[in-house]
């Protein structure tokens, strides 16, 4: 798999770092598919501290061993599976908490790996990991079952930003209790269904707390850096184009609810305005 770079440190915080050229991860020369791997043993139970078990599903070697290794270093119970098969027999295995999925795989279409780990796995933290910059390859990944996604080439202490945000509000949503009613959409947060009258909508995991965190104040414009907050990261920098990747899955997802739902008379339905240039507000009902 073609790759030009992936920038990532992997000493703790507090220990000298080496300079930037050190640290750049440069592709590799090629290498027969003979060569020895570095194979790291995971225990099939959780350790004594708990920590979280992450596995790595990624083709290339020198990416998927320093992951591998970053991980380990930084308190995770890592694994690193080079094909599609083999990391899909580890999930069905050893059921971890998080997958990081190359979609670039040698044996294995990754966004249909993407489905299958979701649809086995209702309750992982599934991140992609790709090369592919496109906005539509970003969205179809999503779609097929991913929380989050990093475009090559990244930092490693971005991708651990990703994953404490991700862990930390996760077992904080079972603590949220009372439905959200808007019109006649329903957020119920904690038992995590989105309503449109009777009619359940089936919402990704980042697509339900976006609507939440807007729905908690309808008619209230929401910044994009509050909503990336909220939903993401306390500590985020850089790009928001995730906020708008999932804010056009959700709407999708709502709009294809409707048509059936209003079918069955008139549901007064809230909308999502775009606030150009500040964020989004989830609008009251019309009243007429």
């Amino acid at each position: 798999m073609a790759f030009h770079g992936l920038f990532c440190r992997f000493l703790p915080f507090g220990v000298h770092r080496r300079s930037f050229e050190d640290t750049m991860i440069r592709r590799p020369a090629p290498v027969a598919r003979s060569a020895p791997v570095v194979r790291t043993i995971w225990p099939m139970s959780r350790t004594a501290d708990d920590r979280q078990q992450v596995l790595v599903i990624e083709d290339d070697e020198t990416i998927g061993r320093h992951l591998e290794t970053g991980l380990l270093g930084n308190g995770y119970d890592a694994y690193w599976c080079r094909t599609g098969q083999t990391g899909l027999d580890r999930a069905r295995e050893s059921a971890p908490d998080v997958v990081l999925l190359d979609l670039g795989l040698p044996d294995f279409d990754g966004i249909e790996l993407a489905r299958t780990l979701r649809a086995e796995q209702p309750a992982l933290l599934l991140i992609i990991l790709t090369a592919r910059s496109d906005e539509i390859d970003v969205i179809v990944g999503l779609d097929a079952g991913a929380d989050d996604y990093l475009a090559k080439p990244f930092n490693l202490s971005v991708l651990l930003a990703r994953l404490r945000a991700h862990l930390r509000r996760r077992p904080a949503a079972a603590h949220d209790t009372g439905p959200i009613s808007v019109g006649d959409l329903i957020v119920d947060v904690g038992a995590r269904r989105c309503l449109l009258g009777e009619r359940e909508v089936d919402l990704r995991p980042k697509e339900f707390e976006l609507l939440a965190a807007l729905a908690r104040h309808p008619g209230v414009a929401v910044t994009r850096q509050d909503l990336m907050t909220q939903v993401w990261d306390e500590n985020w920098v850089g790009s928001t184009k995730t906020l708008d990747v999932t804010m056009a899955a959700l709407r999708r997802r709502l709009a294809e609810a409707i048509p059936a739902a209003t079918a069955r008379g008139g549901l007064a339905l809230p909308s999502i305005a775009t606030l150009r240039g500040h964020g989004y507000r989830l609008d009251l009902p019309s009243t007429q």
